[in-house]
């Protein structure tokens, strides 16, 4: 990235917009963590606890990344509206399954929604891809998360009836 180029409001912006998604569903699940989620059977292969909120602000800053190189093409053009509202469907998505699984304490709903979610995401690579090929390929570390996510929320389910 040319720093000639930069817009430094809409990076800033879009980086500060996707880390607060992530900073708003930490709310549900902060105090879920040490009570609801301790006490659930949890699958072999779960991570250790402080691998979430490191990779989570790393996906976060990439899919901050992703949007503002989207963004920067033009707000004009009705491919880039068209990519950012699918964005902002997902990031929404993403927030909602906190509330869901952690808020609501539902693997079973968050199972539901993590769905949704994994093919909001496809459907936002795709899009981003389509105007900004870098933009799209930074949100391949995102769907590789989010299927891994929805493979323990299904182990969660399962195994905490």
């Amino acid at each position: 990235m040319d720093t000639v180029d930069v817009d430094w409001k809409k990076l800033i912006a879009s980086i500060v917009i996707c880390q607060l998604a992530g900073i708003l569903g930490a709310i549900f699940t902060a105090s879920a963590i040490p009570t609801w989620y301790a006490s659930l059977e949890k699958p072999f292969f779960v991570p250790p606890s402080w691998t979430f909120s490191v990779v989570w602000t790393i996906l976060y800053l990439m899919m901050g990344l992703a949007l503002y190189l989207v963004w920067k093409k033009g707000w004009g053009s009705r491919d880039v509206r068209i990519a950012m509202g699918v964005f902002g469907l997902q990031l929404f998505l993403n927030f909602l399954w906190s509330i869901l699984f952690f808020g609501l304490r539902s693997p079973l709903l968050g199972l539901i929604e993590i769905v949704f979610l994994w093919l909001a995401i496809i459907a936002t690579i795709w899009s981003f891809y389509r105007i900004s090929r870098t933009a799209g390929l930074l949100l391949l570390p995102y769907i590789v998360w989010v299927s891994f996510a929805a493979l323990l929320n299904y182990y969660f389910f399962v195994l905490n009836p």
